[in-house]
């Protein structure tokens, strides 16, 4: 019965038990960061903050200046583009509010319909008329063959 449980009690340390494994990956991270690494991360978050303060010491003014300088001339040609595009709206309002264009286009709307109802309308006659051809063709032959049988 003990055996069973020491048994039982390795399996279980075995399957849910998992610090030895966790305990080397932690080891083999740190190796890897602290060892092998060293200070690279370190220096570079250095590097990067040396060149963000020095960004933020010069740049920034030579940015303001020049969007001073630049942004009133963009904001004239973005007014211009803007207008333009509002003329080009009143125009297209304009050719829209056309009554009679639009007119034209319902009694178009309405021709190719009518033309598309008769269209129809004579493929329907044909396929009728094919239709009674061929049976009037089938009764010919029909006939014959029995004229045919007759004579023999």
């Amino acid at each position: 019965m003990a055996a069973i449980i020491k048994d039982t009690g390795e399996l279980w340390t075995r399957l849910f038990d998992h610090r030895p494994f966790l305990n080397g990956e932690i080891k083999f991270v740190l190796r890897e960061f602290e060892e092998k690494r060293s200070d690279g991360e370190v220096e570079k978050l250095f590097k990067i903050l040396e060149c963000v303060s020095e960004i933020k010491d010069t740049q920034i003014e030579r940015v303001k200046l020049a969007s001073d300088i630049h942004l009133p001339n963009l904001n004239g040609n973005l007014e211009v583009a803007v207008s333009m595009c509002n003329r080009i709206l009143e125009k297209e309002q304009k050719h829209r509010s056309d009554t009679t264009l639009e007119a034209k286009r319902e009694i178009r709307k309405a021709e190719w319909e009518n033309f598309i109802e008769d269209m129809a309308q004579k493929c329907a006659k044909v396929d009728t008329t094919f239709q009674e051809k061929e049976q009037e063709l089938k009764d010919f032959y029909v006939d014959l063959e029995k004229k045919l049988h007759i004579t023999k």
